[in-house]
C-alpha cells in the first residue's frame, strides 16, 4: 500500500493512548518499510541513558526524552484548508501524482 503521510505534514493522532489522542502535531520523520511515522511531541517515551564516550566526546547520563513511532493506521491527515481529518485520494496530473482531500476536494500538494 502506498503511503499518503510525508515529512511536514499536519497529523491528528486518531487511535492510542488517551493523552495524544485528538492531539495534531506535525510529521517528523516516515519509516515507509516498518510503516510508522513520527509526530513532533506526540508519544513521548523516556529512556535511561548511560555516560558513553564516543569519538572523543562524552554523553552525559541521565534520562532522555523522545518521540518514539506511531503506526500508520493511528494517525489520519489533516487538511489545510478546512482544518479537520480527512482521508487521502491521490490523483495523476500532468503526469504528477497530487494528494486531494476527499471532503473538501482540494490539492494539498501545491
Amino acid at each position: 500500500m502506498r503511503i499518503k503521510i510525508r515529512k511536514g505534514d499536519k497529523v491528528e493522532i486518531i487511535s492510542g493512548s488517551l493523552e495524544d489522542r485528538g492531539k495534531q502535531g506535525e510529521v517528523i520523520k516516515v519509516s515507509p518499510a516498518e510503516g510508522r511515522v513520527v509526530v513532533q511531541g506526540m508519544n513521548i517515551r523516556t529512556k535511561a541513558q548511560r555516560q558513553t564516550q564516543s569519538q572523543g566526546r562524552t554523553i552525559a547520563p541521565g534520562l532522555i526524552r523522545f518521540e518514539a513511532p506511531v503506526y500508520i493506521s493511528n494517525v489520519m491527515l489533516v487538511c489545510p484548508k478546512c482544518g479537520k481529518p480527512t482521508r487521502v485520494a491521490v490523483q495523476r496530473e500532468g503526469g504528477k501524482s497530487v494528494r486531494i482531500c476527499k471532503q473538501c476536494k482540494v490539492l494539498i500538494d501545491q
